[in-house]
Order: structure tokens, then C-alpha cells, then sequence
């Protein structure tokens, strides 16, 4: 039964989090401006998002975005890569990754564990380190993230755009297709009437 209750707890965290990244997709679509500059917005969003700012974020997101002129909103949604359901994840594996190339022993597993008030002064002690490591595998993780954000959603946007436009085409080609119908029938019935006029003996 805990299990049964847990698979579901599980199952409706997951629905969530997939709802709300298609809202985050469809809303990034629709975003004005050049393709370019939501692209770049976005690639700056996601590399702040793995960064150890946690509460800072949308406002260096935007900062930078607004500095370099890059799109404001594409680079606060960005930063939504990073909320309460995926940082556990992301800021594990950023921890990993950094602890790792500073060489920590064997990742320091015992600073992620919880600790009794008694020994916070391990942790405090060992905050430099871990704010390193973060950094660190924040940077290592975030620049490919950066990059493969931008050019999916440079590709994304464009292709969007295409099939507005082909969509709007479509559109005008069936109102013109209409209304030359519409006048085709109006010439057609004033022939008729002419026809008929001319038959008619005076």
C-alpha cells in the first residue's frame, strides 16, 4: 500500500513538472523578438539556472540579459530549469562533477548527509569547499546546457515561426481563392442577365 502510495505521489510530481515545461515550451514559441536574441537568453538562463545562486537567479539572469541585450523573458524562463522538484538532481550532480575535479575525497559523501547542531562547525568549516565544487561543476555542466539550449531553441522558434507564416499563407491563398470564386459567380450571373436581355425580342 506505501508503495502503491508513493508510485502515485511520484506519478503526480512527474505530471506536474511535464505540464508545467510544456506551459514553459509553448510561452517560449510565442516570445517576441529575433530568434537570435531569445536563443541567447535562454542559453544564459539555463547557465545561471545549474549555477550555486539559488535565489538570485532570475535577477543575474536578467541583469546580464538586459547588459547584453539578450531577451529578458527567455532568460528568466531559463532559469526555471532549476525549481524545487529538479535541484536536488542538478546541484547533485554540479557537487559531483566539481568535488571531483578539486579532487575531494571520494566526493565527500558526508557533507551531503544531514548533521547534528553539534558538528555544524564541519560544515561551516567545509562551505568554502563545497561552494568551489559547486561553481566549479556548475560552469562544467552549464556550458554545453548553454549552448544546447540555444540551438534548440533557435531551432525551435524558427521552425515555429515558419509554420505561422506557411499557416498565414494558407490562410490568404483560401480568403483570394474566396473572393475570386465570389466575383467569378457575380461576372457568371451578369453574363446571364445580359444573355437574357439580348434574347429578348423588342
Amino acid at each position: 500500500m506505501g508503495d502503491d502510495t508513493q508510485n502515485s505521489a511520484l506519478g503526480a510530481k512527474h505530471h506536474r513538472l511535464r505540464a508545467a515545461w510544456q506551459k514553459i515550451y509553448e510561452r517560449i514559441l510565442k516570445i517576441r523578438g529575433e530568434p537570435r536574441e531569445i536563443a541567447l537568453g535562454m542559453a544564459l538562463g539555463l547557465f545561471v539556472a545549474v549555477s550555486p545562486t539559488m535565489g538570485f537567479q532570475m535577477v543575474i539572469a536578467i541583469f546580464f540579459a538586459t547588459l547584453f541585450k539578450w531577451n529578458k523573458i527567455a532568460s528568466a524562463l531559463g532559469v526555471w530549469l532549476t525549481n524545487p522538484l529538479t535541484a536536488p538532481f542538478i546541484y547533485g550532480l554540479t557537487y559531483l562533477v566539481g568535488s571531483f575535479l578539486i579532487g575531494l575525497p571520494g566526493g565527500n559523501h558526508d557533507v551531503t548527509q544531514t548533521m547534528p547542531l553539534s558538528r555544524i562547525d564541519v560544515m561551516l568549516d567545509k562551505a568554502p569547499h563545497i561552494l568551489l565544487a559547486l561553481t566549479l561543476g556548475g560552469v562544467i555542466v552549464g556550458l554545453p546546457l548553454a549552448i544546447g539550449g540555444y540551438f534548440f531553441t533557435y531551432t525551435a522558434v524558427s521552425r515555429y515561426r515558419t509554420q505561422i507564416k506557411e499557416k498565414l499563407a494558407l490562410q490568404k491563398a483560401k480568403r483570394e481563392e474566396r473572393r475570386e470564386s465570389k466575383h467569378r459567380r457575380k461576372r457568371n450571373k451578369k453574363k446571364s442577365r445580359l444573355k437574357r436581355r439580348r434574347k429578348v425580342p423588342r
